[in-house]
């Protein structure tokens, strides 16, 4: 079960990625934009940045791991259950939330 160093630490390895805090919580930022921030330590739930689709995607597989509240309703972010969430989906989401939020100048080429 990840915690937020684990976050950090893959949030971290992700070209011109900052700690830093946002809505006065814990966050990680691209050049000054966040994409993922520690809703509260209480809960244990991160706020990822998300299309609208793959948000809408996730709450329909039925996933606890995946939720909202209305406050997040036509909005591109989801909640994430750190106590729920996989290692390797966390990584992948993080950086889904890192493309959505980077320069363009920072992200990679699609190979093709």
């Amino acid at each position: 079960m990840p915690n937020w160093d684990d976050v950090v630490r893959i949030g971290c390895a992700l070209p011109e990625v900052e700690e830093s805090t946002w809505y006065r919580t814990p966050a990680l930022k691209v050049k000054g934009k966040g994409f993922v921030r520690l809703r509260t330590e209480a809960e244990g739930l991160l706020v990822v940045m998300c299309t609208l689709g793959e948000k809408e995607a996730l709450l329909a597989s039925g996933d606890p791991t995946f939720s909202t509240t209305a406050h997040y309703e036509g909005y591109g972010a989801i909640l994430v259950d750190l106590d729920a969430v996989d290692g390797t989906q966390l990584a992948e989401l993080l950086e889904q939330a890192w493309r959505l939020k980077a320069p363009a100048s920072l992200r990679p080429t699609p190979r093709g």
